[in-house]
């Protein structure tokens, strides 16, 4: 989940450096630090904490030479300390390197490397990497670099510098993202795209096993066997502006405002009359040799799976069941070429679901990623694909990539069934004609947050809070209740309304807020049973209702409408205000909204 970012060319490197590590440092912010080669030296600075700190090391010393690396860290082995930032370099400081990954072998090396004289001053997996290319060399750089990754095992992104080569940076991919940007007269390597976009939108996305020997006026690609590979440039569409905040005080608040267009803009490649999928271009024949289909994801794309369960369940009538891509593959699932397994996820480089889609492939079935970016690593594996058109998504905690998965999910389900039959057309066409109405309602909600913000005020030193819901509105409890969490800190846990009885009653205590989602009218009268048992235990309910609902209102101490509309779109507009309350509770707590204590954005590692 670290962060890694290159340069060389004829510029000074430390600019683009900084730069670029501030773009990525939501991929992790637990210390920083930069190698840049300045002829007849390598210079070196890091720093434990934000990218800050290191910007104040270096505010009266930056760097001249033209060429370095540069890491943001997400600690994984060794606690976040100066000695554990990257870079890491061998005894000699003739090689550094940048890792994002993790070295799974990295202690039996370590111990083969310490009996041979080595001396190790971290705790971290990565400095073995550059012990390993001091062990390799003898004089030529990339046979060295391709030596050591026949040696070490694990998922990773490698960046290598070597004071004995100052005109070659060399990169390596195995699972976790890297990007090469090509410029003129300089070049740019980096783990996503949003660092390299306000320089060149001309890029290589280097795929697993891929080496890329970097030079300022040249870019080859080899394979580890040291063949030569061709690559075919991919060019960005979204421009530098669309990953800057745009005058909002975080991103997180900017990319909660851009739910709209993110919507919208999803949807409307798919509308024609009907629904339709060219990426996909699926026939009766194809649904019918399904019968088995699994959702698999993790965090928020798992809620998305969880909802996306409900809508193919009911309008295609096909079994679905929804698994945690950290768990899929461990248990032996029972897939064959008769399964569909749909992978989600934002960044397309999430490690447990890349692994899951790979376990999927390997036992026979079909595979589907849903995914935000075109050309990520999950995309690049499944057999179909779908996109997500949210745009870059910088706050950790993610707000328009649900939405946008939900949708996708939704419009997946009608497609299936107008392929299948299994709802009347009518039926498909009253729902398309809601569907386009969800952009304007997610607006609607978004325009007056003063009563959120209130209830964050209110409520948002509280240790505890509970959300509950039946049905869809669990799912989006689940949702809810993360957001909460993960950037406030509060505990916060969603539970199935019906679940209370057995068990969770016990923690409802006079003053405890409880969030209540009821927007769902097929089990309305259930949830406002289960509302009415919280509030017997004197706790602070606050509702998510559709607008029009007069009933709630009687039975709770605040309510938040949205605008009504079928049971089955609610979602969409139902998790835009718990996503405001988890912010305004954070901002109320004074807590780092877009870069959570212990988490990053994009996780690469398992």
């Amino acid at each position: 989940m670290c962060g890694i970012v290159g340069y060389i060319g004829d510029k000074r490197a430390i600019d683009f450096l900084l730069d670029g590590l501030t773009k990525l440092e939501y991929r992790g912010y637990d210390s920083a630090g930069v190698a840049v080669n300045c002829g007849d030296n390598i210079f070196v600075e890091k720093a434990v904490g934000r990218l800050s700190s290191l910007k104040e090391k270096l505010k009266n010393n930056l760097p001249v030479g033209t060429v370095g690396i540069g890491h943001t860290r997400w600690a994984t082995h060794g606690r976040p300390s100066d000695l554990n930032a990257h870079p890491h370099s061998d005894c000699h400081k003739n090689f550094f390197v940048v890792h994002n990954g993790i070295i799974e072998n990295y202690l039996q090396l370590k111990e083969d490397l310490i009996a041979k004289g080595h001396k190790f001053i971290s705790e971290t997996d990565t400095e073995v990497v550059a012990h390993l290319v001091e062990e390799s060399y003898h004089g030529d750089f990339v046979l060295a670099v391709r030596d050591v990754l026949s040696k070490i095992e694990g998922s990773y992104s490698l960046l290598f510098m070597s004071k004995f080569h100052p005109d070659t940076l060399i990169a390596a991919k195995q699972d976790n993202p890297l990007v090469v940007g090509i410029g003129k007269g300089e070049n740019f390597i980096a783990s996503d795209i949003p660092a390299i976009i306000s320089f060149t939108r001309q890029t290589y996305i280097l795929n697993d096993g891929d080496i890329a020997v970097v030079q300022k006026n040249s870019v080859n690609f080899i394979n580890r066997q040291g063949l030569p590979i061709e690559k075919k440039i991919f060019h960005v569409k979204w421009n530098a502006a669309a990953a800057e905040k745009g005058g909002y005080e975080h991103f997180m608040l900017k990319e909660i405002n851009e739910q709209p267009k993110a919507v919208r803009d999803t949807i409307s490649p798919h509308l024609n009359g009907k629904v339709t999928f060219n990426e996909l271009n699926w026939n009766e024949d194809f649904l019918n040799n399904i019968n088995k289909i699994y959702i698999v994801a993790c965090g928020t794309a798992y809620h998305a799976g969880l909802v996306g369960k409900f809508y193919i369940e009911k309008l295609v009538r096909k079994l679905v069941e929804v698994d945690l891509a950290s768990e899929f593959r461990y248990r032996n699932p029972i897939v064959d070429d008769k399964t569909l397994v749909i992978v989600i996820s934002q960044s397309g480089e999430t490690l447990d679901t890349l692994a899951a889609l790979k376990e999927a492939k390997k036992l026979g079935a079909k595979t589907l990623a849903v995914t935000n970016v075109v050309g990520s690593s999950i995309a690049r594996e499944a057999e179909f694909v779908i996109n997500t058109a949210a745009g870059p998504e910088i706050a950790v905690a993610s707000t328009k990539a649900y939405t946008t998965q939900l949708i996708l999910m939704f419009m997946l389900a009608l497609y299936m069934a107008q392929i299948s039959k299994s709802i009347p057309a009518a039926e498909i066409e009253r729902l398309i004609k809601l569907l386009k109405k969800i952009p304007a309602q997610i607006s609607e909600t978004l325009s007056d947050v003063e009563p959120i913000k209130t209830f964050a005020q209110m409520y948002g030193f509280n240790d505890d809070v509970f959300y509950i819901g039946r049905s869809l509105d669990y799912c989006v409890a689940l949702e809810g209740a993360l957001k909460l969490k993960e950037i406030s800190y509060i505990h916060a846990e969603a539970y199935a309304s019906g679940e209370l009885k057995h068990g969770t009653l016990a923690l409802i205590v006079e003053g405890v807020p409880v969030i209540a989602l009821a927007t769902q009218k097929s089990v309305y009268e259930k949830t406002l049973s289960n509302i009415k048992e919280v509030k017997a235990r004197d706790a602070i309910v606050i509702g998510i209702a559709a607008a029009g609902d007069s009933e709630l209102e009687k039975y709770l101490d605040h309510v938040i409408f949205v605008p009504d509309t079928d049971e089955l779109l609610i979602p969409l507009l139902a998790v835009v205000p718990l996503q405001l309350l988890a912010y305004y509770a954070a901002i109320t707590r004074g807590c780092d909204v877009d870069k959570p204590r212990n988490l990053a954005k994009s996780v690469t590692v398992e």
